[in-house]
């Protein structure tokens, strides 16, 4: 997919989002703090700042569709078996301070 195309694709997802809501692009656009003329470029797959675009997700409590770039550890089953291995196999009794008393 190309930069427009995605571009376009972002701008219609935020277009649905904000009709879903019945909101007006000057009611989103004051809500979001940017110009509408803003609101319509980025709709209308324009060029816009990351932070323009954050701002509009926000606003349509749509920040979730970011958790696609969580990044989530990966461990190595190797680095598993090794932590495992560090794992006590055995429990030892402490010696007692106290002798028992014997009658020998």
């Amino acid at each position: 997919m190309s930069d427009n195309a995605l571009a376009a694709f972002i701008g219609q997802f935020i277009r649905s989002k904000r009709m879903e809501q019945n909101m007006t692009q000057a009611q989103l656009a004051k809500d979001a703090g940017i110009s509408r003329s803003t609101l319509v470029l980025l709709e209308k797959g324009e060029t816009a700042s990351l932070g323009t675009l954050l701002q509009v997700l926000r606003m349509l409590n749509q920040l979730h569709v970011l958790s696609v770039f969580e990044i989530t550890p990966v461990v190595s089953p190797l680095l598993l078996v090794k932590e495992e291995m560090k794992k006590r196999q055995r429990v030892r009794s402490k010696p007692s301070s106290q002798k028992p008393q014997t009658d020998w």
